[in-house]
């Protein structure tokens, strides 16, 4: 029966509604819950022994009748991972709205920039110089626990509804800026420089520049409709191409999946039918394997053992994240609570981390026992600060908003939220037939015809609300040709 792909594929899936009811009920995000599960499931040992039923913890020399036999890696099973962690980063990049990304891009850049940074840094010294490791095998270490995971914070955005907010979407941003500088670290100094990274290159930058049009035309023409959905089907055959392209250079399949949802976001703000179809194939699909899949390489006895190099690496990582992100969260006006979310965020780890640490593995950089070292620390990241971020310093959607209208005041800049909140106040003034001197004569506001009939197609106010004297809207309004007569 364990060898039949069906009961095995029930498992999986039957642990994923596990992991979603467990978190349904306690409200923990459902990719830490699918991790634990995959850690319980990994080293689960069930057998028969007399007649009797035996379930305990395996050990190392442990033998059959392991629930690990029954979820083992296969083909099947690490394609379907494989291809839920780049779904996920594709969805995580293209939940980035690039006008929030201009508009917040100093907080992203200096929080990702040090995200990446300070672990590296600290953690390769250390490695190096303390615990004795060789000069790539600490790089490699460095460069594992340098990250932050993309999956799972954008995961708990999703969760949580903070996907749309000011704030979510500067922590998104952010998390690119430090996931890139982990790729170039593990392309720079481990890359295999030959012609089909060139051609991995030349043809990602040709894809990336085209892909905006593409996409928008399948969907103009096409309509998002379709019972067929030519256009999800449309971006899963670039995401392949590319990531064909990519592991053919060597590379990792997610780096170009990342790079084209930040390309595609501006089409998928327009179309979001489109990104609700293709999370929910992600989400009650893919990432299930993905998750569940790193839990699996956690090993309770390996973890004990090696307990103390794991503490400390925890430590580290955990450290300088909150050492480099916190003052610069406190920095861009956030407020303690907002900040240290912010700041256990940036600490979890999961995607790039596992990537990797299997490279090096993969490569002959680091042996096996290094390598669950690593794994361990990468697994525990995602959870344990994902944990302590959401049970205590999680804002509400209201308090992600209110930092992201601060901070565009602090800096002097506009935005659509912004109006839209100056609308509302404005719109109350005017429900309470406070008309004053702000407002423009009624012969002027007569000419046209909108007025009081219908909202304004640019922020989405009544017109008789938009012609009023206010400094936040001017600039909008000289924008506005339906709104000139009045406005003038």
């Amino acid at each position: 029966m364990l060898e039949n792909i069906w009961f095995i594929a029930a498992v999986w899936m039957g642990l994923a509604l596990i992991a979603s009811l467990i978190s349904i009920r306690i409200g923990i995000s459902v990719a830490l819950i699918e991790i634990l599960v995959g850690v319980l499931a990994g080293n689960l040992a069930i057998g028969l022994e007399g007649g009797t039923l035996h379930v305990g913890i395996s050990g190392a020399s442990a033998s059959a009748g392991h629930l690990h036999h029954v979820l083992q890696s296969t083909e099947w099973t690490n394609f379907l991972a494989l291809l839920g962690s780049g779904v996920l980063t594709f969805l995580a990049g293209a939940e980035i709205d690039p006008i929030s990304l201009k508009a917040n891009w100093r907080a992203s850049v200096l929080i990702g920039v040090i995200s990446f940074a300070a672990p590296f840094i600290v953690v390769w010294l250390f490695a190096q110089f303390v615990f004795g490791w060789s000069l790539h095998q600490a790089q490699i270490a460095g460069i594992a626990l340098s990250t932050t995971s993309v999956a799972v914070v954008y995961a708990v955005m999703i969760e949580g509804g903070f996907s749309d907010t000011a704030m979510g979407k500067m922590i998104l941003a952010a998390c690119f800026i430090t996931d890139f500088g982990t790729v170039l670290a593990l392309g720079t100094l481990f890359a295999n420089y030959n012609v089909w990274l060139l051609l991995f290159v030349v043809v990602t930058l040709i894809v990336l520049w085209f892909m905006p049009r593409w996409t928008q035309a399948i969907i103009t023409r096409l309509g998002a409709t379709q019972v067929s959905e030519p256009e999800v089907k449309f971006i899963f055959f670039v995401l392949f191409f590319l990531g064909g392209f990519a592991t053919a250079a060597k590379s990792e399949a997610v780096l170009p999946a990342y790079l084209l949802g930040l390309v595609v976001a501006g089409v998928f703000l327009r179309d979001k039918t489109l990104v609700r179809r293709m999370r929910s194939i992600a989400f009650a699909v893919f990432t299930p394997f993905y998750f569940i899949k790193a839990g699996l390489y956690v090993s309770l006895p390996a973890l004990w053992t090696g307990l103390l190099v794991i503490t400390v690496f925890l430590a580290l990582k955990m450290v300088t994240k909150i050492a480099g992100v916190f003052p610069l969260a406190r920095l861009h006006y956030m407020k303690t609570k907002e900040a240290s979310y912010t700041t256990l965020l940036m600490a979890t780890g999961l995607t790039f981390g596992t990537i990797s640490s299997l490279y090096g593995l993969q490569n002959g950089i680091i042996n096996q026992d290094q390598y669950t070292i690593l794994v361990s620390v990468v697994i525990l990241s995602a959870f344990v600060p994902t944990l302590i971020a959401q049970k205590f310093f999680q804002p509400t959607v209201e308090m992600m908003h209110a930092w992201g209208h601060v901070y565009r005041r602090r800096l002097g800049t506009l935005s659509i939220e912004d109006i839209d909140g100056e609308s509302e106040r404005e719109g109350a003034e005017v429900a309470a037939g406070n008309d004053g001197e702000g407002f423009v004569s009624d012969r002027k506001r007569a000419n046209c015809s909108f007025v009081n009939r219908t909202r304004c197609p640019i922020v989405k106010m009544p017109k008789r609300t938009l012609a009023t004297r206010s400094p936040v809207l001017g600039e909008f309004i000289s924008r506005c040709k339906t709104c000139a007569p009045i406005c003038q």
